[in-house]
């Protein structure tokens, strides 16, 4: 079986099919970066939806809001955010569908306080994604000492109020899952 993915990198248009989003959702992208999830994060939730662009970089909430504004994303809301910090997503509890976290777990410092903080924004039920290294490879990604495992990332979330619901292919380099949140 050959997956769209083998061979490659995350793809947003590939592995965003897994998201299962619907058209009004609310999402948030924890570590937007430059964005390369908003196009499909946008067109996914719909004109009724909202994607919460979130970063730590404050220059980069400014680039996004211009991205989204340049593309015609109404929907995209930047916010400057620090995961590793109590009440430091700005977004109210319980309010998100689901949320993505992509390339993003193993540059957190204080990774219980980013699941903590991340689970407090979605509602029971919602799902966030967890796309990460599976290693390092030809000097991308994380150094080899800074990789979490899937079997990391697996206990990890699992020990902060959420449940494995699946795995998906993410690339020859990434793993996928979704955590349903209890």
């Amino acid at each position: 079986m050959n997956l769209p993915t083998l061979g490659r990198f995350v793809m947003p248009e590939v592995v965003g099919t897994h998201f299962l989003l619907e058209e009004g959702d609310k999402v948030a992208d924890f570590g937007a970066g430059g964005g390369f999830f908003i196009p499909i994060l946008s067109s996914a939730v719909g004109q009724t939806g909202k994607v919460f662009a979130c970063e730590i970089q404050r220059p980069l909430v400014e680039k996004l809001g211009n991205f989204a504004r340049s593309k015609g994303f109404q929907n995209v809301n930047p916010l400057w955010c620090d995961l590793e910090v109590a009440g430091g997503i700005k977004i109210a509890d319980d309010s998100l569908d689901a949320g993505i976290l992509v390339n993003t777990l193993f540059q957190l410092e204080d990774k219980d306080t980013a699941v903590i903080e991340m689970g407090r924004t979605l509602r029971q039920g919602g799902v966030l994604h967890v796309i990460d290294w599976t290693e390092s490879f030809a000097g991308l990604g994380p150094a080899p000492a800074s990789v979490i495992t899937k079997l990391a990332a697996i206990a990890l979330f699992e020990s902060h109020g959420f449940m494995l619901e699946r795995e998906y292919p993410a690339g020859d380099h990434h793993y996928g899952l979704a955590f349903r949140k209890l």
